[in-house]
């Protein structure tokens, strides 16, 4: 893993429009490991001070992305999608900051499992777990 990369990624990830807008915090980034945080918004809630599903679902999905990218190597391709992704939701996240923890798994020579867990960040309370397949060419 070229560390430059990866430094420029955990700068770059957070600034992309749609995370921007969401306010995600980038908590640590090895490679094949990242964990991000969702601190709570009103704009993030589908009523009851609970998160909406959508968040959640968006936060798997870039969390499980950035442990895709945080084990690549730059000279197979800089090109990415999400190409499928199962999300479990456990538990109400209401009023409280959410974490999520991703873990490449299985690298392939273009597609990338990741396993995916999403908790309350103080009380560690299991939210949502989920996985994703990702492609990098």
């Amino acid at each position: 893993m070229n560390e430059l990369f990866l430094e420029s990624l955990i700068k770059m990830f957070p600034e992309v429009p749609f995370q921007k807008l969401l306010g995600i915090e980038i908590v640590e980034v090895v490679a094949e490991r990242a964990l991000v945080c969702l601190p709570f918004r009103d704009e993030l809630t589908g009523g009851n001070n609970t998160f909406h599903g959508g968040a959640i679902s968006s936060l798997l999905d870039l969390t499980g992305a950035l442990a895709a990218w945080s084990g690549h190597n730059t000279e197979n391709g800089m090109r990415a999608a999400t190409v499928s992704m199962t999300v479990n939701y456990l538990a109400a996240a209401q009023g409280k900051d959410i974490i999520a923890t991703a873990n490449a798994v299985k690298r392939g020579r273009e597609l990338i499992f990741s396993e995916v867990s999403i908790c309350e960040k103080e009380s560690g309370k299991l939210v949502a777990n989920g996985s994703m397949i990702y492609r990098i060419t």
